[in-house]
């Protein structure tokens, strides 16, 4: 028996398994656990195709098995995130004053608000598409639209700013219902958009055939170096914008 092609789909459930981990923290609002698991479930998926070719082991079962780990890690946490942000968001009087009775729901003492459903929508989206991806052959050496890890990433940096970066200006903009509603709907977009974006597979390491991959990876770290978490958004931006000129 080989062992060996049960490993992409071991560290697949490991992807599987921290997304579900990082569900119950981001209920229970522990916002910087669960974008611990969630960035830990990312590296299993980035491994697990990595050791299905290397093994020579893909096989229609790993691809939707990944697609499934994803919906949770990567599909389903992120909109829980958005959820409780625009929860957070839309109770402060500041910005959008008490919550009325008739704008809430209740059942046997449970009480909810109808706004911050819209973060949810992320995870709609999310599920589109990865169905998308598994029927389209052609997503090969590139994305066709936002992956879903990268939206991940996106999202999930919102509370570690809030958390780390200590900047009020910055803090207002996140905890502002028009702007997280905003991202919502630019997530979904990018999510399930035509836009052709590289993926960093590397064929070989030559600087020649993959010029924009090693760009790319610079820039991100001295981002990061540099603005700490608050250089994801602008990672996000800047692979986006390099795609189109690589385009």
């Amino acid at each position: 028996m080989q062992i060996k092609k049960y490993i992409p789909n071991s560290i697949t459930l490991l992807n599987l398994l921290c997304g579900s981990i990082a569900v119950i923290f981001a209920v229970n609002n522990h916002f910087v656990t669960a974008s611990l698991f969630v960035f830990l479930g990312i590296f299993f998926d980035f491994f697990d195709g990595l050791l299905a070719r290397k093994f020579n082991v893909q096989s229609e079962l790993g691809l939707q098995l990944d697609s499934l780990a994803d919906m949770v890690t990567s599909g389903l946490v992120p909109g829980i995130i958005l959820y409780k942000l625009l929860a957070l968001a839309s109770d402060s009087p500041v910005l959008t004053g008490a919550v009325e009775w008739s704008e809430t729901m209740h059942w046997s003492g449970f009480k909810m608000t109808w706004l911050p459903i819209i973060g949810l929508f992320v995870t709609l989206a999310s599920a589109y598409r990865l169905a998308k991806f598994n029927l389209d052959e052609d997503q090969q050496t590139y994305f066709k639209g936002l992956p879903t890890p990268a939206n991940t990433l996106l999202i999930m940096s919102l509370p570690l700013i809030l958390e780390f970066q200590n900047n009020d200006t910055i803090n207002q903009i996140i905890l502002n219902q028009w702007f997280l509603i905003a991202l919502t709907f630019l997530s979904c977009y990018l999510l399930n958009s035509n836009i052709k974006l590289f993926a960093l597979k590397f064929k070989d390491y030559s600087f020649k055939n993959n010029a924009m991959r090693y760009v790319f990876i610079i820039l991100s770290v001295v981002l990061l170096i540099v603005l700490h978490f608050a250089a994801i958004p602008l990672i996000i931006l800047t692979y986006i914008i390099l795609s189109l000129i690589s385009k």
